[in-house]
């Protein structure tokens, strides 16, 4: 089978193609022809679609598309049409990359033991059956399960979702934060190094958040999936 046979998941929120073509044509089409960019900090946190996110990580991920170009796309914008807080916002967010990239550079293979960059000792568990639960979207918990399902069939999940489960994973069921790294490394299409484990390290507590929050799984899927439409769309009518 070659690459022009792969089938892309019917409810994917990334059926886009690869290359710098399609890179470029996503672009102008989130910015000038929908303008989802004059929204994309009010929609951001989105779980279902296309256009919830600008979908550009891919493309970044695998040189693609640069996040300069991405920036004189937005002052292009900003000039022709307005400029507001998801503009800001979207400018925002590929600096906040950029800052894992020198974090990565900093602490080097720091970011990549258990300790993370703080060097914290907590107390991580290694319990495969409860790992696999957690890979097949068999956990109990409906918001994880969904988000761990359409990462093993599409290969995306939203920034939502990518913080939510690797919470449940590093400061719910105590595993071992670098596993739920691994295997996100394994799966996501736009995986990057620096955002995958600097993600994971500020989630489970180890890195840029000395906070060491825990997302209450629930209480986010009440938030941002109020109505179950994203729950049922991966979980079909099993737990509905």
């Amino acid at each position: 089978m070659g690459l022009d046979d792969f089938e892309t998941h019917p409810n994917a929120a990334f059926p886009f193609r690869g290359g710098e073509t399609e890179a470029i044509k996503r672009l102008e089409d989130y910015f000038f022809t929908s303008k989802k960019l004059g929204v994309y900090k009010k929609t951001r946190n989105g779980l279902i679609g296309t256009n919830f996110s600008s979908k550009f990580s891919p493309w970044l991920a695998n040189g693609s598309l640069s996040a300069r170009t991405i920036y004189w796309y937005v002052i292009q914008f900003e000039q022709e049409y307005f400029k507001n807080d998801s503009t800001y916002w979207l400018v925002f967010e590929l600096i906040w990359r950029d800052y894992f990239k020198y974090i990565s550079l900093k602490h080097k293979i720091n970011i990549f033991l258990i300790g993370g960059i703080l060097e914290k000792d907590y107390e991580w568990k290694k319990n495969l059956k409860v790992i696999e639960q957690w890979i097949n979207g068999q956990t109990g918990e409906p918001f994880v399960d969904a988000n761990m399902i359409e990462l093993k069939k599409t290969g995306w999940m939203s920034n939502r979702g990518r913080q939510n489960v690797a919470s449940y994973f590093a400061k719910t069921l105590n595993l071992d934060w670098r596993i739920g790294a691994a295997y996100f490394e394994s799966q996501l299409i736009d995986y990057d190094v620096h955002s995958n484990y600097g993600n994971w390290m500020y989630v489970s507590g180890v890195g840029n958040d000395p906070r060491d929050r825990t997302f209450n799984v629930k209480r986010q899927a009440e938030r941002y999936d109020s109505a179950g439409k994203f729950q049922r769309l991966w979980l079909q009518d099993t737990l509905f």
